[in-house]
């Protein structure tokens, strides 16, 4: 079994590249992808603790980018790029590569929205949140994400959002965080086919995250039918060379169907549980969020043989 999406404490998750790794190695997992968001720097530490338990790492990240090929709406006649995370394996390490040089432009994306962020906040009555605030949560100051702002809001502003549980959390991304929340900030400017682009050459397999989410506002068999094909014929023919259709958040069924439709559109299965620790309380390491997530071994070696 393989777990090829997880997050570390150097960006959204709760634990350290090493805790992570001497999880994964009490699942006996076989191989662990570490895909921070929009950084590989906690790549060296992962590389050595995995190397401890005989486990197999493979480089990795997740990146916010925007697709225009199926925008989404603000209403009825206006389209907007949509934003959709994408997963890169096998990515180069050198800082001056093109690739790292995307990754560093949306690290600064991501400070600048930041800012942007808690302004938007403290004028809707955060005034006790700071920037200082929320880093201070963080293990990697440019991997200041939206879990950090929400425990921020949770300890500095219990009376707006209440007190912290599952459904409160999840209350917070979608009342204030998320992309229909009141405080929402887009990602990113960097297109889908300039990262691709970037990354020429450099030996990178792409691989769409969590495609149900990205593209699709339910997850009705019917829309899947109806929708998923032309999106994944249009990754395909722009270089893409996988989908994330094994997600540690949908149900076996859903993932059966997507498996079924990324074969048949030439693409790779890949597969993860989109593990943080804490941050999300209810996903487990290797297995998912309904506990039955399986990812076959054989994965990995189409993923390398794409490269």
């Amino acid at each position: 079994m393989i777990d090829l999406h997880t997050h570390s404490n150097f960006s959204d998750g709760s634990d350290s590249p090493s805790e992570l790794a001497a999880k994964a190695h009490q699942l006996d997992l076989h191989a662990i992808a570490l895909t921070d968001h929009d950084t590989t720097a906690s790549h060296d530490e992962m590389a050595e603790a995995c190397a401890s338990y005989d486990l197999e790492l493979v480089p990795g990240v997740e990146i916010s980018l925007l697709d225009a090929a199926f925008p989404r709406y603000l209403d009825d006649t206006t389209p907007v790029a949509r934003g959709v995370h994408v997963l890169a394996y096998f990515l180069p390490l050198d800082v001056q590569h093109p690739v790292q040089v995307q990754l560093a432009r949306l690290r600064q994306d991501r400070a600048e929205r930041n800012v942007r962020l808690v302004a938007r906040l403290r004028d809707a009555g955060f005034d006790r949140l700071t920037l200082d605030a929320v880093t201070s949560r963080a293990a990697n100051v440019e991997g200041v994400g939206r879990p950090h702002f929400a425990a921020a809001m949770f300890e500095l502003h219990p009376e707006i959002v209440g007190e912290r549980t599952p459904a409160t959390w999840s209350h917070v991304f979608a009342d204030w965080l998320g992309a229909s929340g009141r405080a929402y900030v887009p990602k990113t400017t960097l297109t889908l086919e300039s990262f691709l682009d970037a990354a020429k050459g450099s030996g990178t397999v792409f691989s769409i995250a969590h495609p149900l989410l990205n593209y699709l506002p339910d997850y009705s068999v019917t829309s899947i039918h109806e929708q998923m094909p032309a999106i994944l014929a249009s990754l395909r023919a722009r270089g893409v060379a996988g989908v994330e259709a094994y997600y540690g958040g949908t149900t076996e069924t859903t993932r059966a169907l997507m498996v079924k439709l990324t074969r048949d559109a030439g693409l790779i299965p890949t597969g993860g549980s989109d593990y943080h620790g804490l941050f999300k309380e209810d996903v487990s390491l290797g297995v998912g969020h309904s506990g039955d997530l399986r990812v076959p071994d054989e994965i990995l070696d189409e993923l390398r043989a794409a490269r």
